[in-house]
């Protein structure tokens, strides 16, 4: 299915199954999206955290976290928080995570520009890969380009 860009809230927006995001391998989400993603699921974070210490999650990895209704896919991006995103360790975790989408019947991920922001990668070479893995999967990529608060 084509990657969806949009322009909005990735925390705001309805008929999502999962969000995704980028994150370090050394445990810590202390700037960016990923401050949101650690005030929202505080549990999350924790379990995270604590495979990050135990050498479980590396470069080009998914820690899918499940709660109720929401999976949060936390992909391995970047070795610290001190490093570059590697543009090789975003794509392999995104096949894997579309990998898991799809086994786990998630229609819908959103995401925020992985690996472009902190990370440091250019936009138009993650966009690349985005739009390449959409075209081969049933799961919907929906990239939240461009930040635009949800209506209150």
């Amino acid at each position: 299915m084509p990657t969806a860009f949009v322009k909005g809230d990735l925390f705001g927006a309805s008929g999502l199954d999962a969000l995704a995001h980028g994150c370090n391998c050394a445990g810590a989400m202390g700037k960016g999206v990923a401050v949101e993603f650690r005030k929202r699921f505080p549990e999350m974070y924790a379990e995270y955290k604590e495979h990050c210490t135990r050498g479980r999650f590396n470069l080009g990895d998914v820690f899918a976290w499940t709660h109720e209704h929401i999976t949060v896919f936390n992909l391995g991006t970047q070795k610290t928080w001190r490093t570059k995103a590697d543009l090789i360790a975003v794509k392999a975790a995104l096949e894997a995570m579309i990998q898991l989408a799809e086994q786990a019947g998630i229609r819908r991920v959103g995401l925020p520009r992985i690996g472009a922001g902190l990370g440091g990668l250019a936009w138009q070479d993650v966009r690349s890969v985005l739009v390449a893995l959409g075209e081969s999967t049933s799961v919907e990529l929906v990239v939240f380009e461009e930040y635009e608060p949800s209506p209150t």
